[in-house]
């Protein structure tokens, strides 16, 4: 049964009834006899399941698959970098072991 809310134009009082659909609303006011006026509220909403959000609606982000390129990125990453630090060696070793050449006249 739905509950329904009474506000008396006299004094204010605000009295709540539980009642059915097809019941007399009250009159009067059972503090001071003035006359009852109903009162109407918002009514609650709720929100259930999918396609109420905003974030519902969307695609979901693609997700690059998982077959170790990550790895291998990391991989080619150190490779690059010991070879540059293998080949600025070598370049280093090499200079400081060639004598430079001479110029002819």
């Amino acid at each position: 049964m739905p509950t329904y809310e009474y506000a008396c134009t006299e004094c204010g009082d605000r009295t709540e009834v539980v009642q059915p659909i097809s019941a007399a609303a009250p009159t009067t006011c059972t503090v001071c006899g003035g006359p009852l006026r109903k009162v109407f509220s918002p009514v609650g909403i709720v929100f259930k399941g999918s396609g109420f959000y905003r974030t519902d609606s969307r695609a979901k982000p693609s997700t690059p698959k998982s077959d170790g390129g990550d790895k291998d990125k990391a991989k080619k990453a150190a490779d690059n970098s010991s070879s540059s630090k293998s080949s600025n060696s070598d370049s280093a070793s090499s200079s400081s072991t060639t004598k430079p050449a001479e110029k002819s006249a």
